[in-house]
This record gives C-alpha cells, structure tokens and sequence, in this order.
C-alpha cells in the first residue's frame, strides 16, 4: 500500500493515534502501536530522528551515575533495555567495555549519601570504595536479560600498564561493561519503517508540521505545499525538547520542559584509538563534572557537556565547550597531544529533561513521564506528552505509554516488544554459521565478494538481503572519491526506499558518512548525482541541495569540505 493511499485512508476514515515527532521516543511508540493494529500516524516536521535523537553520546547505557541521586528504578529499566537492545539490534547495538580512572580511595562516601538524600549540591568526586559498591549494584541490576561479563577492579600499576599515557595521578581503575550504537538516527527509521510493515493502516510522514487545529480535526502542510485533515482519538506529543511549544500550537499552555544542552565532538587520532583499543574512558574532569571517549567508527567521540539550555532551534557546541574538552582530555591523558585540528566534527541538541529547579543540571532526573491533557469540549482528543527519558529506554517507555493508550481506545495488546528484533536486527543469525551461510547467499545475489558482504552486513544486518536484491542503475564497484565504504548502488538504495527528502537525511541520518568525517566535495557530487537520478531532480534544485548541506557542515559541525 503506498504512502498516498495510506494518508488517504487515515484521513477519510479517521485515526487512533497521531504522534507528533518521530524522535526515537516518538518512532518506538509508532511501532509498538502499529504492531497491536491500531490505525496509527507519526509526523516530523523535520526529518525522522533528526532532532535530540541525533545529538546523543551514541551509547546505549544503564546509567551507572543514576545511582548516585537514587534513581535505582531508572538504572534497573535501563540496563534490561541495554541487554534487550542487544540482542534485538546485534546490527546496531555492540558491547562497549568501559575503564573508570578512580583519583582516591574513600572520597566521595559522604556526599554521595548527600545526594542520596535529596542534596542538588553535592561534590561530585567518587573514590575507589564509592565506585566497587556502585559498580556491584550495577551488575545486579544488569543480570536481567544478562549478556555480559561483570565488573572488576584494576590495580594503578596494571592500569598505567595498559594505558601508559594517563595520568599517575590515579590510585585503580575499574572495568564494566555498556553498550554503544553505530547510527542512532538510522535505528530510529528503521523502528518507523518496521511499524509501517507490520500494519497497513499505519504512516509515517516526515517534513509535515501542523497548520491549523478546529476542534476535532488537525490540519498538515506538507514541504511540497500539499494539506490533509486529521481526526484523531488520542494525541501523543512526542516532540520533545519543543513538546510545550506544540502544546501552544494545539491551544495548550505548558511548562513541562526544562531541557539541558550536551554537546559532543569527534578527533581524527590514531594515536588515542590505538590506546583505547576498543575500551571507553570514562572519567571525572577536575570541576567532577562526568566526561568520556571512545572509538566511534574509527573516530573518537568526546562528550557531553549538560549545561540549561532552552532553545532548540539554535544549539551548536560552542567554543568554551570545546576547550573544555580538550583541556580535560589533556588532564587525563598527558602522554597524548590534544589540539583543535582533531577534531573534525561537533554536534551538540537539547535534552528533553522535565522542569527542575536543581541547582546542577546532571542532578535532574532523567527518568520519563507521560502527564494527560483530557479532553474539553473545544478539543475532543487528549493529549499525552512524553517528557524526559534516555535513549537507552525508549522501548520501555513506549510500552507504557502504548498499554496506556490501548486502555483508553479498548483495544487488546496483541504482541509484545521485548523480544522483536529492530529493522537488521531481525531474523539475526544465531551463530557464526548461519551467519557465514547469509553472507555467502548476499554475495552471490549481489554479485559481491565475501569481504564486501560482510562489511554491508556489519552495517545493516539482515537488511543486507533487500539492499543486494535492489534493481539499482549503478553498481556497488562504483564508489564515493573519498568515502570508498560506500558504494554508488548503496547510496541509491537508500535514497529510493528510506523517505529521504533531502540530501541532509542521507547524509547525516540514514548513514554515518558526516559524523565520521567521510566527506569530501566530491563525495557530495557523486551523492547529489545519485539521488537526483533516484528522484528526479531538477539541475537547479541539485545545486540547492549541494549548497544547503555544505552550509550545514560547515556552520555547525566544524567540518571543512575539502575539493
């Protein structure tokens, strides 16, 4: 069923549920909405998971510093969404072994029993007893759905060892064991396109923002000018950081959002990859303010700030930031030089955290709640906003948030999430042979070698058997100047089958080709010819497109496009 009829059928016959905002909270209710049959629509009015969901440290995590504040529900509901996450996004979603540099013994002990008692003023240092009781809990609550070793302690001696570039300041260190995420925004299309297969009378539809609201009936622009009408029995705000400025958009005032800015970058530094050898640092900066770093995709990823911020229409990581970053990464590791010419790619959003009046921005909850506008007699449909929440459990909270709508609607939960594998995450092969056979059989379909299937399988999982099976113009031997992992044909495939809009959603969401610092002009031409072809693009709105990206790499990223 096309996307046209789709939009037609949901608009003459009317709507379950309409979500505004197809973030990752926003995209996972979609799906577990749509899997229980329910006639579902999801807008974005910008492209799908191209807001907060594209800014995050691209780990899928527990939440180890959670409880410092007691937050010990949330860290148990995130380290069994870790664990589901991978087993149910294996194409996505790895194990990350994690080093925690430990500066003391015993400090910390008093003020975190502070913070446990409600303190928003607490110090933040944490010692070695602090961190060993932590890190035991942690691992209680991470034996649920468990798929990874426990943690131990390291010695200073041991640890300088295997990290010679550190500073002799530490007295042990301590291993655990997160995850990380490849593409956070491609795993959120994924999510839409998995809701839109398993029920027809389910959409998604991005570059849509609402024009008009009458009563029963909202009103859509489409980028393309065209308009439809929408009669929903259930509304889901899920636009995060704007989720109060769309409340107004519907004639609701709310102050529900108390967002705080975290920003990221990305080094060029092979020197700190080889030293990290595929571990994660994460550390105290001397303020005591949580820092990390690890191997990204053969980068290094440097995060996060968390400073108040409300605006998210203008957020990009500032230079003090920055300085930030490396005069704390120079503390920790001063065998290793840290300099503005790493870096090669800055990022930074809003984090849709619930108002607070805490002091420290790290001490506000990231915990999530769904608070109910009911229905009135000027608007028949309640409104349901999805406030807070981290990315590690957006499942959970979308089954909340589904079960409770399924309630009011009087509908039968038919399936549930906990075990569905996620885009290539589905039908994953169980073991290194089956995996072998699946590899082969892509390579044979797409007249691949074994080496370049199993690259495109690490990349997409099992959604390797509809990229080989693609009719494309192009091949997969023709490859970008610069960015040679990706292949003409790939490129076509997914401008013509995943809703890409612009060239910006290919480049920066639906592949990992800007934030790995990929790209050079050429690239962009070759992009830009691809898609073209693939939607028939004018000569002159190719050069837009060309332009527009350019403009966005380079004002908020921090990236020089070189010819």
């Amino acid at each position: 069923m096309t996307h046209a009829t789709r939009l037609q059928d949901l608009s003459e016959n009317g709507t379950d549920v309409l979500i505004l905002g197809a973030g990752i909270n926003g995209a996972g209710l979609f799906r577990d909405l749509a899997e229980q049959g329910l006639r579902v629509l999801i807008v974005e009015k910008g492209d799908y998971g191209g807001g907060t969901s594209a800014a995050p440290s691209r780990l899928i995590h527990g939440g180890l510093k959670y409880l410092e504040t007691g937050e010990f529900g949330l860290v148990a509901q995130s380290t069994l969404e870790r664990n589901l996450l991978l087993r149910n996004a294996p194409h996505a979603v790895t194990p990350l072994p994690t080093l925690i540099p430990i500066f003391s013994w015993t400090k910390g002990v008093w003020a975190a029993l502070r913070t446990l008692f409600g303190s928003t003023t607490a110090a933040r240092s944490r010692g070695a007893l602090l961190l060993k009781v932590g890190l035991t809990i942690y691992d209680y609550y991470g034996s649920r759905a468990n798929v990874m070793p426990r943690h131990k302690m390291k010695s200073r001696a041991k640890t300088l060892a295997e990290f010679p570039q550190m500073t002799p300041r530490i007295v042990a260190s301590g291993l655990y064991y997160d995850a990380k995420i490849a593409g956070p925004e491609r795993l959120v299309w994924e999510l839409l396109a998995d809701g839109m297969a398993a029920n027809p009378q389910a959409l998604a539809l991005n570059y849509t923002q609402i024009s008009a609201h009458d009563g029963s009936e909202l009103t859509f622009t489409r980028e393309d000018g065209t308009a439809f009408t929408i009669r929903p029995k259930l509304v889901i705000n899920a636009a995060g950081p704007w989720i109060d400025r769309v409340n107004a958009a519907l004639g609701e005032q709310t102050k529900l959002i108390g967002g705080t800015k975290g920003s990221h970058i990305l080094l060029d530094h092979p020197q700190l990859l080889k030293m990290l050898n595929g571990q994660m640092i994460y550390f105290e900066a001397d303020d005591g303010r949580i820092l990390l770093v690890y191997d990204y995709l053969g980068k290094a990823l440097v995060g996060s700030t968390d400073i108040k911020a409300a605006d998210p229409e203008n957020v990009r990581c500032e230079d003090d930031e920055i300085a930030y970053f490396l005069t704390s990464l120079r503390a920790l590791l001063p065998g290793l030089p840290f300099d503005h010419e790493h870096i090669i790619y800055a990022y930074s959003g809003i984090r849709p955290l619930p108002a607070s009046d805490a002091a420290t921005p790290g001490l506000i909850s990231r915990d999530h709640s769904a608070p109910v506008l009911e229905a009135t007699a000027q608007r028949p449909y309640p409104i349901i906003s999805l406030v807070g929440g981290k990315w590690t459990t957006f499942r959970g909270f979308a089954e909340e948030v589904a079960d409770t709508c399924l309630n009011r609607l009087n509908h039968p939960r038919r399936i549930s999430t906990r075990d569905l594998g996620i885009g290539g995450g589905k039908a994953y092969p169980a073991d290194n042979a089956t995996k072998s056979r699946l590899i082969a059989s892509a390579a044979a379909t797409g007249g691949l070698t074994l080496t370049r299937a199993a690259e495109l399988f690490t990349r997409y999982g099992t959604s390797l058997t509809r990229l080989v099976a693609h009719k494309s113009p192009h091949s997969d031997s023709a490859r970008l100047p610069h960015a040679t992992a990706y292949s003409h044909a790939e490129i076509d495939w997914i401008a013509r089958t995943e809703s890409v809009e612009h060239m910006s959603d290919l480049v920066l969401r639906r592949t990992t080709l800007a934030v790995t610092g990929a790209l050079n002009a050429a690239d962009l031409a070759h992009i830009a010819d691809i898609i073209a072809t693939a939607k028939a693009w004018s000569p002159k709105r190719r050069a837009t497109e060309i332009a527009q990206l350019t403009a966005q790499l380079g004002h908020t990223n921090r990236q020089t496009l070189t010819p």
